[in-house]
């Protein structure tokens, strides 16, 4: 945020609405809502909770997709814990800490593995994170690879609210090595999160009530396209070496799979005399030749 679009007469204002006067400026037709509050606290977690339910632009519906931009696990949990609570669809992304690499994931409650699921080391191990950071020491960052991680994850986003294109469930970055891993995670059925677990038995009762295909191919009859052959084209097929060397010359021992594209006719091999003798040698100089050949 401070990289990206921070401008020096926004200082004093939180980040939410520096970035709220940057983005009308970009884009005037746009809403903006603004919460300056921590979401991993009881009240503030119940607010987000209630922005998702009914927070939609229509008639009090809930949110279509919710993006996660935060900077560390514990906002990232509370975010799992709400959309899996609510089986709402999200997008988490994230850049780590050597600034050169970074992620953005698709996140289906009950259909793909939530963060729960696959949790980093910190989590999985109940490691308070942080203790892992040196107080007054921020992590380090490069503003182009936020910049690719943050325009990786919106063009996610158009892909998944505009339906075209293959929607990335999981798509890394390495700006070391410009490496794009992707993949697609299942959900743990052990997962921590109970809502998680529910929503894959909910996920499981749907596909149980779709309707199986059975899909039956038929052959269809190859159709003749030209009645009339007027130029006598044929098609042939394509013949092995064996037949190659009955049907015409020599041909070279080649190894498997390979073949040569044309050899002499046999009877032109025949009839060529291969066998004939000699040019001898002449002391008559090159004008008597050339006359020679005139008189012929």
């Amino acid at each position: 945020m401070n990289r990206l679009f921070f401008q020096p007469h926004q200082a004093g204002l939180t980040k939410v609405e520096a970035a709220k006067h940057t983005l009308r400026n970009i884009n005037p037709d746009v809403e903006f809502e603004v919460h300056n509050y921590n979401i991993t606290t009881v009240d503030n977690f119940q607010h987000f909770m209630d922005q998702i339910r009914h927070g939609g632009l229509n008639d009090d519906k809930p949110v279509d997709l919710v993006l996660s931009c935060v900077d560390n696990f514990e906002a990232r949990m509370a975010i799992n814990t709400a959309c899996n609570e609510l089986a709402q669809v999200w997008m988490e992304s994230g850049v780590s800490e050597n600034a050169v690499s970074g992620h953005i994931q698709l996140i289906i409650p009950g259909e793909t593995a939530c963060f729960a699921c696959a949790p980093p080391l910190v989590v999985a191990a109940n490691i308070d994170e942080k203790t892992l950071k040196r107080e007054g020491v921020c992590a380090a960052s490069l503003p182009t690879t936020m910049a690719v991680v943050a325009g990786l994850l919106v063009q996610n986003v158009l892909k998944y609210l505009l339906d075209f294109g293959s929607i990335s469930y999981y798509l890394g970055y390495n700006a070391m090595q410009d490496f794009f891993p992707t993949m697609m995670m299942k959900p743990n059925p052990n997962c921590n999160d109970r809502s998680c677990r529910l929503q894959q038995e909910e996920y499981k009762k749907k596909e149980t009530k779709q309707p199986q295909h059975n899909l039956v191919v038929e052959e269809e009859e190859e159709l003749i396209k030209h009645e009339s052959n007027e130029w006598g084209i044929e098609l042939v097929s394509e013949i092995s070496n064996e037949e190659l060397k009955a049907a015409s010359g020599c041909v070279p021992e080649l190894p498997e799979g390979i073949t040569v594209a044309y050899t002499v006719p046999k009877n032109q091999l025949d009839d060529a005399d291969v066998t004939g003798e000699a040019v001898q040698e002449t002391e008559e100089s090159l004008e008597d030749l050339m006359a020679v050949m005139k008189r012929l």
